[in-house]
C-alpha cells in the first residue's frame, strides 16, 4: 500500500477544515480570521470528533513562514512615506494607545497574580490593534468616506512600527529576563541603525534592479523575485539578532516605495493567504476549552479592559492632538480589538518559552470576543458621541472644541526649523553609512584580503585605502556640503547672535568626520600617531578632488531620490478640520442620475456645502473644475465637506464599491491648507477674485476665519485683510508660494 507523508495528510486536512468554516464565515458575513482560529479547533489536539493534524513540528514550521509571508504583506501596506505623512494626530493617538495599553495590560496581569513575564506580555498583546478587522469593517458598514477613518488608517500605521519595536524590546527582555536599561536601549539604537541602513540600501538597489529587469518579469518571474527578497531580508535580518518577521515588514515597506508595490502586492495575495492561513489554523490549535473554562472571569475582565482601554486611550491621545470630541470618539470606538500582530507577539513568548501556557489560548479568545464587537462599536460610535455631547456641560464641550481649533497648525516654518531638520538628517543617514562601511570593511573586507594576501600588513594597508575610498564622498558629504543655502544665509545675514550657532553646526559636522576618520585608522593600526597622518593626507585628498566628489555624490543622491519617489504617492492625509471638514474622493457610478449634468447644474457647493476640489477622468486631471464641467461615469471627485455632507452627495452618486481603501486621503499634490494673511502677503487687501489664488495655485478658497468668525465658502468679492486665516484646497507648493510673505534681510 502505498503511504503519503504526515504533512501532506496534515495539510489536506487544515485546509478542508479552513476551507468549510470560511464558507460558514462568509455566509454569515463575519471576519476569515475567525474562521480558521475555529478550524484550528476542530482539527487541533483538544477536539477529538474530527481527524487531528499529526506532525505539528511541520505545521509549526509552516505556521512561522505564515507570519512571515503575513508581516511581508503589511510591509507592502506600510510604506515609511505614509509614515512619514500620517502627521502628528495620527503619531500622537496611537503612542498614547501602545503606552496606556502597555500599563493597562501590565497593571491587569499583576493584579490577577501572573508572573511578571506575562503580564508585560499581555500588555504587548493589548497595545496593538487589527488592520485587517477595522479595514473590513470600514468596507462593511460604508464608511470610508467619513472623516475619522484618516485618523485610523494612520494609527494603524504607526502601530505597525510601534509592533515592530515591541518585538524587539520583547526578545530583548525575554533573554535577559530583566529590565536591563543599558541592553534595552542599545537594542532601540540597534533596531533604529538597521533600518535606516536597510531603507538607504533598499531604495538605493531595488528600485533600480527591478528598473532594468523590467522587460525580463513576467508575472511568475516578478513573485519568484519578490519572495526571493523577502526571504534573504528575512536570514539578514536573523543574522544580525532580529526576528525572521521585522526581515519580511523592512522587505516589504522597501518595495512598498516601488513603482511595482501594487502588482507585488497582488502576485503575492495568494502565496499570503495560503500561508497565513495556516499560521491562524495553528493558532486555533492551540486552544483548550479546559483552559479557557478555568480562566473564564480572566478573559472577561482582559476583554473589558481591552475594549475601554483602547476606547480611552485612543480617544484621550486624538483629543490631545487636537481631534474634536466626535473624530475622538469614533476613532477610540474604532480600535477597540486586537488581531494579527497580537497573535504574533503571543506566538513569540510561546516560542521563547517565557509564557505561560494560557496567555495564548487568552489572547485568541478574547481577539475573537473583540472582532465580534467592533463593527457594533464603529456603527454606534457617533450615536454615543451625540449621548455624550447631550450629557456633557456646555463649558467643557465648548473648551474641547477651543482646543481643538487651536492646535490646528498654520502651515509656516522658521529657517531654524529647516536648518536643524536638514544639519540632523544629514548626520543621522552619513553617519549611519560611515558606520557601515567601517564595520563591513573590518568584519568581511580584511578577513578577505588576509586570505587573499597572506600578509596582514599589506591587508592593512589595502582595507583602510579601500575604506577611505569608499567613504570619502560620504565623508564629504557630511563635513562640507552646503546644506539648505537659502536658509543659511538668511539666518547669517539676519542677526549676528544667529553666526555662532551656525559655526557651531559646522564645527561639530567637521569633527565627526575627523571621528570616522581616526575610528578607521585605529582598528587597524591600533596607533594614534599614524591617525593624525591619515586625517592630513586624507583632508588633504578631500579637498583636491571635492568638486569630483560632489559629482559623484549628486550623481548618487540623485538616483536614491529618483527611486523615492519612483512609485507617485496616490493619496495623502489632511490633518485639518475647519468645521469638520475634509478632503474625500468619491467615483460617479455609470448608473448614477447626475452623469452629464455640469457642476452649476448640480449645485454641490450652494446645496450641501459640498466644494469639489477636482476631477480625475482616465488620466485625465481637472484641478478646481469650472461650473460648466460635467460629470462622465466613473469619474473620481475630490471634494470637500463634513462627513454628513459627504454623505447626502456620496448616497446620491451612487459610489461605487471599489474606491481605495484610503479613500479619505487627498492627492498628492492637492491639500487643505489654513494660511495666515500677513501684511507682507501679495494676497493682502485683494478680492478672492483678483488674488490669482485659482489661476495660479489650482486652488479653491472654502472658508476664512476672521476676528474668531468662520465664513464658509465666500464669495469672489470677498476683500482679504491682515490676521484673516484662510482655508485653502488646491496645489500645496503654488500656495506656499503665492501667499508666503518675501524675506526680507536686516
Amino acid at each position: 500500500m502505498i503511504h503519503i507523508p504526515p504533512l501532506i495528510s496534515d495539510l489536506g486536512l487544515i485546509l478542508t477544515a479552513a476551507a468549510i468554516t470560511t464558507l460558514l464565515f462568509k455566509k454569515i458575513n463575519q471576519p476569515l480570521v475567525l474562521g480558521y482560529i475555529l478550524a484550528g479547533f476542530l482539527v487541533g489536539p483538544h477536539f477529538s470528533f474530527l481527524p487531528t493534524v499529526i506532525d505539528k513540528e511541520s505545521i509549526n514550521i509552516w505556521a512561522e513562514i505564515g507570519v512571515i509571508f503575513l508581516l511581508f504583506s503589511l510591509g507592502l501596506e506600510f510604506s515609511f512615506k505614509k509614515l512619514v505623512k500620517v502627521g502628528g494626530s495620527a503619531s500622537i493617538t496611537a503612542i498614547v494607545e501602545v503606552v496606556v495599553m502597555l500599563i493597562f495590560g501590565y497593571v491587569t496581569g499583576m493584579l490577577m497574580g501572573w508572573s511578571t513575564m506575562d503580564s508585560i506580555f499581555l500588555g504587548g498583546i493589548l497595545s496593538v490593534s487589527s488592520t485587517t478587522i477595522i479595514i473590513r469593517a470600514f468596507e462593511e458598514l460604508g464608511l470610508k468616506h467619513k472623516k475619522f477613518t484618516g485618523l485610523v488608517f494612520g494609527v494603524l500605521i504607526v502601530e505597525d512600527l510601534v509592533a515592530i519595536l515591541l518585538l524587539v524590546l520583547l526578545s530583548t527582555l525575554a533573554v535577559s529576563q530583566q529590565f536591563a536599561g543599558a541592553e534595552m536601549v542599545s537594542s532601540v539604537l540597534k533596531l533604529v541603525f538597521f533600518l535606516i541602513l536597510w531603507f538607504l540600501a533598499g531604495i538605493f538597489l531595488i528600485p533600480t534592479f527591478l528598473k532594468r529587469t523590467r522587460k525580463l518579469m513576467n508575472d511568475e518571474t516578478l513573485l519568484i523575485v519578490s519572495l526571493a527578497l523577502c526571504l534573504l531580508m528575512v536570514m539578514f535580518a536573523t543574522k544580525v539578532g532580529f526576528s525572521p518577521a521585522l526581515g519580511a515588514f523592512i522587505m516589504g515597506s522597501v518595495l512598498a516605495e516601488t513603482p511595482q508595490a501594487e502588482r507585488i502586492e497582488h502576485l503575492s495575495k495568494s502565496v499570503k493567504d495560503l500561508f497565513a492561513a495556516i499560521f491562524f489554523v495553528s493558532v486555533g490549535m492551540l486552544i483548550d476549552p479546559l483552559t479557557l473554562k478555568e480562566h473564564f472571569w480572566a478573559i472577561l475582565l482582559i476583554t473589558a479592559v481591552t475594549i475601554f482601554g483602547k476606547f480611552i486611550s485612543s480617544g484621550t491621545g486624538a483629543l490631545l492632538s487636537g481631534q474634536t470630541l466626535k473624530t475622538s470618539v469614533q476613532t477610540g470606538m474604532s480600535l477597540a480589538q486586537i488581531g494579527e500582530f497580537s497573535f504574533i507577539i503571543a506566538t513569540l513568548g510561546v516560542n521563547l518559552k517565557v509564557t505561560s501556557d494560557f496567555l495564548y489560548p487568552i489572547a485568541v479568545a478574547v481577539s475573537a470576543i473583540t472582532t465580534f464587537s467592533t463593527p457594533y462599536l464603529i456603527r454606534h460610535s457617533e450615536g454615543f458621541y451625540n449621548t455624550i455631547a447631550t450629557h456633557m456641560p456646555r463649558k467643557w464641550l465648548h473648551s474641547l472644541n477651543s482646543y481643538s481649533s487651536s492646535t490646528e497648525k498654520i502651515t509656516t516654518t522658521t529657517d531654524w526649523q529647516i536648518i536643524l531638520k536638514a544639519y540632523s538628517t544629514n548626520l543621522i543617514i552619513h553617519s549611519v553609512i560611515l558606520t557601515a562601511i567601517i564595520f563591513l570593511s573590518t568584519r568581511f573586507l580584511h578577513p578577505f584580503i588576509i586570505n587573499y594576501t597572506g600578509s596582514d600588513n599589506n591587508a592593512d594597508i589595502v582595507s583602510v585605502v579601500i575604506s577611505y575610498g569608499l567613504m570619502a564622498p560620504f565623508l564629504w558629504a557630511l563635513a562640507g556640503r552646503r546644506i539648505e543655502k537659502s536658509a543659511y544665509t538668511h539666518l547669517w545675514l539676519k542677526r549676528t547672535t544667529h553666526r555662532g550657532p551656525l559655526i557651531a553646526l559646522e564645527i561639530f559636522r567637521i569633527v565627526l568626520a575627523v571621528f570616522f576618520v581616526a575610528a578607521t585608522f585605529y582598528l587597524f593600526f591600533k596607533t594614534w600617531l599614524a591617525i593624525v597622518i591619515a586625517i592630513i593626507l586624507l583632508t588633504v585628498l578631500i579637498l583636491l578632488f571635492s568638486s569630483r566628489l560632489q559629482q559623484f555624490y549628486e550623481r548618487l543622491e540623485k538616483r536614491f531620490l529618483f527611486n523615492l519617489n519612483a512609485r507617485e504617492a496616490s493619496n495623502e492625509y489632511s490633518d485639518i478640520v475647519p468645521w469638520d471638514a475634509h478632503l474625500a474622493e468619491l467615483e460617479v457610478s455609470p448608473e448614477s442620475t447626475l452623469v452629464g449634468k455640469t457642476l452649476m447644474e448640480l449645485a454641490f457647493r450652494e446645496k450641501y456645502g459640498v466644494n469639489v476640489a477636482l476631477i480625475e477622468r482616465g488620466k485625465l486631471t481637472i484641478p478646481t473644475p469650472v461650473r460648466d464641467e460635467r460629470l462622465f461615469p466613473r469619474d473620481r471627485l475630490t471634494v470637500i465637506g463634513t462627513d454628513e455632507q459627504l454623505a447626502i452627495v456620496k448616497q446620491q452618486l451612487e459610489v461605487s464599491n471599489q474606491i481605495n481603501e484610503y479613500a479619505q486621503y487627498s492627492k498628492k499634490d492637492l491639500q487643505l491648507q489654513k494660511v495666515r494673511v500677513l501684511h507682507e502677503s501679495p494676497v493682502c487687501y485683494k478680492t478672492i477674485k483678483n488674488s490669482g489664488i485659482r489661476e495660479k495655485t489650482n486652488g479653491l478658497v472654502i472658508g476664512v476665519e476672521r476676528d474668531n468668525e468662520r465664513i464658509l465658502n465666500p464669495e469672489s468679492t470677498f476683500v482679504f485683510e491682515p490676521a484673516d486665516i484662510v482655508y485653502i484646497v488646491g496645489d500645496k507648493s503654488r500656495i506656499k508660494q503665492l501667499l508666503a510673505p518675501e524675506k526680507k534681510s536686516e
